[in-house]
């Protein structure tokens, strides 16, 4: 028989034995503390986020699941409200115009910047050099134009109805409110001829909504979302549907299922899609920028629609008349034996029927003998209404990465250096938008379109240039601009401009691309424009700079440093007939 351990005694600070500490009351019976979340020692989880019974947090208890799993079966209805508040919201409209036209304007452009560096050392090719690189970049950058802007086809666009920055706006305003931008490049060469298309690459927008798993299948371990994957979570495919689920009259088609490549065997984008990816192993958007502030601010439409409807209801029942009497109910209540309640209302009937006192246009209200005006008590908008909306509006700002004086439009209350640290803060995140979505979007399309440039335009390239295919990244590198950040004071700013490049903190492609301009073309503009004040004999301005023409033309006196103060004096003058 096994004999029992002997019994242990554990002795306090004090020598004397220690007793057993009770249980907490709430505790008993439910099993070990730490298996319920608590502490022994403590009462209580260390972090208070962790309590399962606290009043403040023993009823939050949201689930956790994967990024795919805890979005691709909700989004259709996150989707659809979105997509309602902004159509019926002014905030909401206001807010996705505001990003869209800081984020794309009406030209979202590309600045070749080519990698010369790299292809020059990879290639061995000391031809790949600066001004290859402003050589190519002007012939790319004119083709470009050809495509996206000026040709009036418009057949960038698949269905031919946008430019190429339309095609984007309506792109990123997809992403903005359903989580997802999709386009699929098609190759037309039917379309390519005289006076038809140049290209054969087209983009083709695709509704996010056609993104789905066929038949509406749930998730699998190797498709999200309409997204096929590999064993990395890479996508290989793209399921779309020929029509959207609401078309009821391509019902048929609606109900097929098109299976799409991401790439080209060499590369080539075919599927581009774009979404912010908020956790890892994400493959689809679907939250959009109001899932967060969704509920706020459909309570705030809400609270305006009431309000709004009370001070209606106000403005009409200004006024009442009071009555002492009432026919049916007083005659019921009353044995009005000798009949004196019918003769009662009789008279007063005849009283304004022949009561019509008028002072210029306006009747005076002549009242019956028991009778009185009583006005309605405007107890609405609410005084505190014009608060409560804006601390709304401002969470619904931050939500939103932009300041709240850019949702609500009012610039009332803030100062100079208020609304300039506002804005610098939208601004970052405007800018991160637009290049986040200029990268993982445009710029795809660009490097597809750029591939058939190669193939079918004398560009500028050195003898034993590699292909495109195999420095893909190396030929397309460029900067997206788009528009301007704009002044709150131009004068100080520009002013700040101009010490920021001559302490060497700034530079001039900087300063302008902040203001949606390419610094080349703002410094051929502006030779151009000093040698029209020369040829047509016009003193040269003070911020033509510290160089001017001395001496007559044909005695070759050249270009010396002088005072710009003294421009005028020194100016060429006029070409004799």
């Amino acid at each position: 028989m096994t004999e029992r351990p002997p019994k242990v005694t554990f002795l306090g600070p004090d020598g004397l034995p220690m007793q057993p500490r009770p249980m907490p009351a709430r505790t008993r019976g439910r099993g070990p503390r730490a298996l319920s979340g608590g502490s022994d020692r403590f009462g209580g989880p260390p972090y208070d986020a962790a309590d399962l019974y606290g009043q403040h947090m023993a009823a939050w208890q949201p689930m956790l699941l994967s990024s795919d799993a805890e979005l691709n079966m909700y989004r259709d209805r996150i989707v659809s409200r979105a997509r309602d508040m902004v159509r019926n919201d002014g905030w909401a409209s206001g807010a996705v115009t505001r990003i869209l036209d800081n984020a794309i304007g009406h030209l979202l452009r590309p600045i070749p910047k080519p990698d010369y560096h790299l292809l020059a050392q990879v290639t061995g090719n000391k031809a790949f050099d600066h001004e290859w690189s402003k050589e190519y970049s002007r012939a790319i950058d004119g083709l470009w134009r050809s495509w996206t802007v000026n040709d009036l086809g418009r057949y960038c666009d698949a269905s031919r109805n946008n430019t190429f920055s339309q095609l984007m706006r309506v792109a990123l305003r997809h992403k903005l409110i359903d989580g997802d931008a999709l386009a699929v490049l098609l190759w037309l060469p039917a379309r390519v001829g005289r006076g038809q298309a140049r290209y054969c690459t087209a983009i083709q927008l695709i509704d996010p909504d056609r993104l789905s798993n066929p038949q509406l299948r749930f998730d699998q371990h190797s498709m999200r979302g309409g997204i096929e994957i590999d064993q990395w979570g890479a996508a290989k495919y793209y399921h779309i549907r020929r029509a959207h689920l609401g078309d009821w009259f391509s019902a048929a088609e609606s109900q097929i299922w098109d299976k799409v490549p991401r790439e080209t065997s060499w590369g080539r984008p075919i599927v581009v899609h774009d979404y912010d990816c908020d956790r890892a192993s994400q493959h689809r958007g679907g939250s959009g920028i109001f899932a967060p502030i969704l509920q706020r601010l459909k309570m705030l439409v809400k609270y305006d629609g009431v309000e709004l409807d009370s001070a209606i209801i106000n403005s009409i029942f200004s006024a009442y008349v009071v009555s002492p009497y009432d026919r049916e109910l007083l005659a019921d209540a009353l044995d009005d034996s000798e009949n004196f309640l019918p003769f009662y209302q009789d008279q007063r009937r005849e009283f304004h029927n022949t009561s019509n006192l008028m002072v210029g246009n306006s009747r005076m209200p002549l009242m019956f003998p028991g009778e009185s005006i009583e006005s309605v008590s405007a107890n609405h908008p609410a005084s505190n209404f014009h608060a409560f909306e804006s601390a709304i509006l401002k969470n619904v700002a931050t939500g939103l990465g932009l300041s709240a004086q850019q949702v609500s439009n009012d610039w009332s209350d803030v100062n100079y250096s208020s609304a300039r640290a506002a804005l610098l803060e939208s601004w970052k995140t405007l800018t991160r938008r637009r290049v986040e979505f200029s990268e993982s979007f445009a710029g795809p399309i660009r490097a597809a379109w750029l591939e058939e440039v190669h193939e079918v335009d004398d560009l500028p390239l050195p003898a034993g240039a590699p292909d495109f295919a195999s420095f893909r990244g190396a030929y397309s590198r460029c900067r997206w601009m788009g528009p301007g950040r704009g002044w709150i004071d131009p004068v100080a700013e520009k002013q700040g401009a101009v010490i920021g490049m001559d302490a060497g903190l700034s530079t001039l492609e900087d300063e302008t691309g902040d203001q949606g301009l390419d610094f080349e073309e703002v410094l051929d503009q502006r030779a151009y424009e000093l040698k029209r004040f020369d040829e047509l004999g016009i003193p040269r301005p003070a911020w033509a700079g510290q160089f001017v023409t001395q001496g007559e033309p044909g005695t070759g006196g050249g270009e010396q440093p002088v005072n710009p103060t003294n421009a005028t004096k020194v100016s060429k003058k006029p070409k004799a007939a």
